[in-house]
């Protein structure tokens, strides 16, 4: 038996939004309804679509030079973050598969991590909403490091707390700029972009592992039948 531990000593680290659970609608509808109490009426879902993948911070930084917002970043987060945990805390949904993929892990003793660009209080209420709380107890939020993605910190972060070497940490990312992050930070990547045009983005050539149709086409048992072979020799595509 080998002394590694399950699957080799790897650990494993999810993205939250759009990678976990369903969230982007949420994040949208949050972005939407903040927006339109600054006089800003037509953020559409193409403009939120540009922010997928960035934290909540920086989103909000950029609104506020984007549209000459006089409000302050810590306003703007405040009231973003208040409109987004009421939709979280009532509606918030796990994608079946990755629910899958992580009792599954969970049943080999893997260790698990969430590294996100959402707010402490985003990741706790989501996760507790979904019951994957049971599950992945160790959290890193972007707020909690210098940079957000697609620097490598939340991820590195995340890698120091389960006391695994980044080598062998595997990513999950829906985003290219978490695949860029998780690149950066030295470790593999399974990426499942939630923008299904954004698949040939150069972030996601990067990652060990593609699933090109997203969440649509994501398995627990494809993704643990990769894990198990290590995925080490070659990108692959599915």
């Amino acid at each position: 038996m080998s002394t590694m531990g399950p699957l080799g000593g790897i650990s494993v680290i999810f993205d939250l939004d759009g990678t976990l659970v369903d969230s982007e609608p949420h994040y949208y509808e949050a972005g939407r309804r903040t927006l339109a109490e600054y006089g800003v009426p037509d953020f559409s879902w193409a403009d939120h679509e540009a922010y997928v993948g960035i934290s909540t911070q920086e989103t909000v930084a950029d609104w506020k030079r984007r549209y000459g917002l006089r409000a302050t970043v810590e306003e703007l987060l405040a009231v973003k973050n208040r409109h987004y945990l009421g939709l979280a805390r009532t509606s918030a949904r796990a994608y079946p598969e990755m629910r899958k993929f992580v009792e599954l892990l969970a049943g080999e003793g893997v260790p698990m991590a969430v590294a996100s660009g959402s707010s402490p209080e985003a990741i706790a209420a989501i996760l507790a909403r979904t019951g994957l709380d049971a599950h992945l107890r160790t959290v890193v939020s972007a707020d909690e490091v210098a940079r957000g993605k697609p620097a490598p910190d939340v991820f590195l972060e995340a890698a120091r707390r389960l006391g695994t070497e980044p080598a062998r940490c595997v990513v999950l990312e829906d985003a290219a700029p978490g695949a860029a992050a998780a690149h950066a930070a030295g470790m593999r990547c399974i990426a499942i972009p939630y923008v299904s045009g954004q698949a040939d983005a150069p972030e996601f050539a990067t990652a060990e592992l593609l699933v090109r149709g997203g969440q649509e086409e994501f398995t627990a048992r494809a993704a643990h039948d990769w894990l198990r072979t290590d995925g080490n020799a070659t990108r692959e595509t599915i």
